[in-house]
């Protein structure tokens, strides 16, 4: 029996030297890197693998597993990926682990053949060990988990040991054996049969070792070890497009690695090289039985170097390509390219094969072009999270991610901050998506360590770089979405990066570079990619006439918790200036992990949830979903700011234009639709011609087939809905899929009439009660106001209590991430500094002004003063006057005029607020929805008449603050499934409010760390809000609300209308009555 042994970390020499702190050496007896390499023993055998696995669509997706489900479904994907590969074979199970808490703790000999591991555990391969039980999750952004002192390393260092048997098939008689590693966290040896194999670094990238002399022979009938034979070592797809791009040179740079039998110069001699191309596209137009042979387009033959020539040292392949159907985000055409090894007697040797796009990335001055086309990148940051997993990848979840990328007009990724698994690539090819590959390289602690020598400026480590850089370029480069190398994440700059950057350009020109380090404007970068850069900022790089790269923000819009805003104002100057081509939002999915509560539920954990010290709590929060990739509210923003049809109407013409570059409408049906005052007055087809890419068509908006219906309505607001739905499903969706959807507000027919209330015959009945006065009309409602106080201290309906604790000014908001960014100058630390967060109300004056059989008008004044200091009325934050003008319809107009201290900081919110009986759970409104939406974050939320419960009304974002308000409210209505309610509108001049209803108060999720802290209270917390600050987004560390969305601490008035409801009246019939 033979066994493979990794040990992590462990060394087995006797001398005390420790490889891992020897920055020059990276790796021993590791092979050169190489494309990911497929072999068959046949043309027919490739094509069926990739006709096979090619076969993935949004069905895959539907599939995705968050949970413990998620163990085997790994183990599964690590199957699937290998399979129909005959001379591939898995090393995927559970192996035996055991681990220590350093390298100088592992057993003696583990690694020997006869070492006794029963007593070991298991552990699934692959998988990250911290979630299996062993040691502890660590989460920090730029502090080192452990001192920084290179590059000597802790004593302390969790060092894992893996055993595991296995034996060689029969068939692979006469093969070498490689030993493959698609990645190992972070530095480990491979010993086969107690025999030392190898080294390795890198935990990002395949190390793979020969190990055909330690394995016993394939007839031995003894358990050995498996990975790969090939001869074919690596080759490398290049295509030159005519500038008409009617037709493609094609170029094939092979290597082949020889036998110990065979020299590099008999190769020519014994062996034929040659290549081919297949239009795998054509595969799937047909049922049935598919001649993939047929599908044959291109012969690629050998072109002998002349003798002497410098550099590769491999055989060139040369073919022609006529037509090519090329390669883009927006139409992912693929061929399989098929490199053959025969002996001279025609006999197959090997058969390598990948996929491979035809596309030309080429520069202009401020442009980025695509086959030509200055292609705008709508991207995101990924990162590989699983939160069962940690780093391990499952196949539908990877499928999920696109799909749900492409839904939401997503289409590009930068792989931040390493390499990602070899099927991603993959992935992306099929779906279309762009990409940023990105090297293992990020220093970014090092900031914080000034006496300390940067290892970019370091020659000892320019060796460690420049390997993850090649490695990644090598492994990566036959993938048609990557139009772009990155040199890595956060690493300062230095003449390290400048070796890199050369190395790339001469080795792959046929790409741009990236690197935001050292300002984003480095000679090392051909793209100006600036991280958080402001909308101003960007403007001004881009207008300056001596920079001629474009800028594409690597970063931007940071996504953490309740945030997004402004995003607009990017994208408002991305479409119209030139020069910005894009960017990438930090980032697509919150990094939080599965953590078991203790009663059986388990919880999104973040840093310091696993007694992990340092830790940067939830600033691995930051994505447009949740960790099982369900939506963000902000996500339906992105879809809509990247949506490549876009409406506009200016003046009397609509302008429909077609943002794509390479694909036109003629897959896409555009619908109108007509909502007035939120109703739908009519919809229908919208009969267009085939609008061409980057191009526009105008209409008339008067002689569009809405016009008849808006010249016939009564309605005060009349907006027109314009939506592109797909007429065929495609890979990652169905046919129907909303492509772009845009509301634009028709001209209005009349000046807007401020609506007065009818009194109709009703007469008031008013009774005092002591402090109190009760207002009520019949046995419809009843109020009563507390004179003392001011306070409305109750409110029913046909005796069904509703209302109670009265309706108070509000100014407070639970802080979200955004508010707390920034330190001492954050909002959150202002508010604090401030005391918003500790104001009371006291009641100043509270009289009767009016009284009439019709109506009762009260005015109160209060003062708002520190909670601590309420026995005092001197220095105020707030007065606050306030009219209840209560009718005998039953409506009670409350006017307000609030002036705050000038020394007070920008507020949360001007408002008022009120509980309502946890009953009255049914919402509904006229205003921006259906889903959450700030007055920066709104673009997207379309008006119309929405509903929604209590409790679905709520954003669960892992740290609760400010959330699930609905923006430019007109009218809103809060009932109990009988019907029995409150209506609340803006009244008079006052303009459309911002709404929240929540069963947590706004001190619940200000107290809560996490949403599983939160309690629901005993009644309903509503927010109506004349002004709400914006939630910001620019980044999460500064305070960034654009000064547009604040609100200044001045004088303020607003007017509210309230009024009770029942099962027999409507919000709409209300609002006009």
């Amino acid at each position: 029996m033979a066994s493979l042994i990794v040990g992590q970390l462990v060394f087995p020499s006797e001398n005390g030297y420790k490889a891992w702190e020897d920055q020059s050496f990276i790796k021993w007896r590791k092979r050169d890197p190489h494309v990911t390499l497929h072999c068959h023993e046949s043309v027919e055998g490739s094509l069926k693998y990739w006709y096979e696995r090619n076969k993935v669509d949004l069905s895959v997706a539907n599939s995705a597993v968050w949970n413990d489900d998620a163990v085997q479904r790994a183990l599964e994907s690590a199957s699937f990926w290998v399979k129909g590969l005959p001379f591939v074979k898995s090393l995927s199970g559970y192996w035996k682990f055991l681990l220590a808490s350093n390298p100088a703790s592992v057993p003696n000999n583990f690694y020997g053949s006869a070492f006794q591991d029963s007593d070991w555990e298991t552990l699934p391969v692959p998988s990250n060990w911290q979630m299996h039980g062993f040691d502890r999750p660590i989460y920090t952004n730029v502090v080192y988990p452990f001192p920084l002192d290179p590059p000597h390393v802790p004593i302390d260092n969790p060092t894992g040991c893996y055993r595991t048997y296995f034996d060689i098939p029969k068939e692979w008689q006469g093969r070498r054996i490689l030993l493959h590693f698609d990645a190992v966290d972070s530095a480990f040896y491979a010993w086969i049969n107690g025999v030392l194999v190898g080294y390795s670094q890198d935990s990002r990238l395949p190390a793979e070792f020969e190990i055909t002399d330690s394995c016993y022979s394939c007839d031995s009938n003894k358990k050995n070890v498996l990975a790969v034979q090939v001869f074919i070592a690596d080759y490398f797809f290049k295509s030159n497009l005519a500038d008409n791009f009617s037709y493609a040179d094609i170029q094939v740079e092979v290597k082949i690695d020889c036998s110990r039998e065979t020299s590099k110069d008999q190769v020519l001699t014994n062996f034929i090289i040659e290549a081919a191309l297949y239009d795998a596209g054509s595969w799937y137009k047909n049922d049935g039985n598919v001649d993939l042979l047929s599908s044959y387009v291109a012969s690629i033959k050998l072109n002998p170097l002349p003798a002497g020539t410098l550099g590769f040292h491999g055989y060139v392949l040369q073919g022609n390509l006529e037509k090519p159907k090329l390669w883009s985000a927006e139409d992912p055409n693929l061929y399989t390219l098929v490199v053959i090894l025969k002996d001279a007697f025609g006999n197959m040797v090997d058969c390598e094969s990948c996929l491979v796009g035809i596309r030309k990335v080429s520069k202009a001055p401020k442009q980025l072009l695509v086959n030509g086309h200055p292609v705008v990148i709508r991207g995101v940051n990924r990162h590989e999270h699983h939160p069962r997993l940690g780093k391990t990848n499952i196949e539908s979840c990877m499928v999920k991610d696109l799909v749900v990328m492409k839904q939401n007009n997503i289409n590009a990724v930068r792989n931040s901050h390493y390499p990602q698994h070899p099927r991603w690539y993959e992935l992306c090819d099929l779906f279309g998506m762009y990409m940023i590959d990105e090297a293992n390289i990020e220093t970014h602690g090092f900031d914080l360590s000034g006496h300390l020598k940067h290892p970019t400026q370091e020659p000892s480590w320019a060796t460690a770089m420049m390997d993850r850089v090649i490695g990644m370029v090598e492994r990566d480069k036959n993938h048609a979405c990557i139009f772009s190398w990155s040199l890595g994440n956060e690493s300062g700059y230095g003449p390290n990066h400048s070796a890199s950057a050369g190395w790339i350009r001469g080795r792959d020109p046929s790409r741009v570079l990236h690197y935001e380090g050292g300002g984003s404007r480095t000679p090392c970068t051909d793209i100006i990619c600036p991280m958080y850069m402001r909308v101003w900022d960007i403007v001004k790089i881009a207008e300056d006439p001596n920079e001629i790269r474009p800028l594409i923000l690597c970063e931007y819009s940071h996504a953490m918790g309740n945030s997004n805003g402004n995003i607009h104002e990017y994208w408002e100057a991305i479409d119209n200036i030139f020069g910005l081509q894009g960017g990438f939002i930090w980032e697509w999915v919150d990094q939080g992990l599965l953590k078991d509560n203790g009663n059986g539920s388990k919880y999104w954990a973040y840093g310091g949830h696993f007694g992990d010290s340092p830790n940067d709590l939830n600033f691995c929060l930051n994505g447009l979903t949740w960790p099982d990739r369900t939506p963000h509210p902000a996500l339906h923003e992105v879809k809509h700011l990247y949506q490549p049809i876009k409406v506009s109407l200016w003046e009397s013409l609509i302008k429909i234009k077609n943002g794509n570059f390479f694909e036109t409408t003629e897959g896409v049906e555009f619908e109108w639709a007509a909502h007035g005052d939120g109703y739908e007055l009519g919809c229908g087809i919208l009969s267009l011609p085939v609008i061409e890419p980057q191009s526009s068509y105008e209409i008339e908006w008067k002689s569009g087939p809405w016009y008849s219906l808006w010249a016939s309505s009564d309605a005060q607001e009349i907006y027109l809905t314009i939506t592109a739905k797909l007429l065929h499903s495609k890979r990652w969706v169905e046919a129907g899929h909303v492509v772009s959807s845009t509301q634009v507000q028709l001209p209005a027919k009349r000046d807007v009439v401020s609506y007065t209330i009818r009194t109709k015959d009703d007469v008031l009945s008013t009774e005092i009660l002591g402090d109190n006065i009760k207002i009520s009309q019949q046995k419809f409602w009843e109020i009563t106001l507390n004179m003392k106080t001011g306070s409305l201290d109750s409110w029913k309906v046909e005796g069904v209590p509703l209302m109670k604790n009265g309706i108070s000014p509000c100014f407070w908001r639970a802080p979200t991430d955004n508010d707390k960014g920034g330190g001492p100058s954050s909002y959150y630390s202002r508010w604090k500094a401030a005391h918003l967060d500790d104001v009371v109300f006291l009641t100043e004056s509270c009289s009767i002004q009016n009284k009439t059989e019709h109506l009762v008008k009260v005015a109160v004044v209060y003062l708002g003063v520190l909670k601590s200091e309420n026995d005092t009325k001197a220095d105020a934050l707030f007065k606050i006057d306030v009219n209840y003008t209560i009718h005998a319809s039953g409506d009670i107009i409350v006017d307000s005029t609030v002036k705050p201290s000038s020394s007070l900081p920008p507020l949360p919110r001007v408002g008022v607020e009120f509980h309502l009986e946890k009953s009255v759970d049914q919402v509904k409104w006229y205003g921006r929805g259906p889903f959450e939406c700030y007055p920066d974050r709104k673009a997207t939320a379309h008006v119309g008449v929405y509903e929604n419960t209590v409790d679905g009304m709520h954003v669960p974002y892992v740290v609760p603050g400010e959330s699930g308000g609905r923006a430019d409210v007109r009218w809103v209505t809060f009932q109990s499934k009988d019907g029995y309610g409150i209506y609340a509108s803006t009244f008079g001049k006052s303009p459309p409010i911002q709404m929240n209803a929540s069963y947590y108060s706004t001190a619940e999720l200000d107290r809560a760390t996490h949403s599983k802290e939160l309690i629901k209270g005993d009644n309903i917390e509503v927010h109506l809000d004349h002004k709400h600050m914006g939630i910001g987004g620019d980044d999460s560390w500064t305070p960034c609300v654009h000064e547009k969305y604040l609100i200044p601490a001045v004088p303020y008035s607003f007017s509210i209308r309230l009024c009770p409801v029942t099962a027999a009246t409507s919000g709409p019939s209300i609002y006009k009555s």
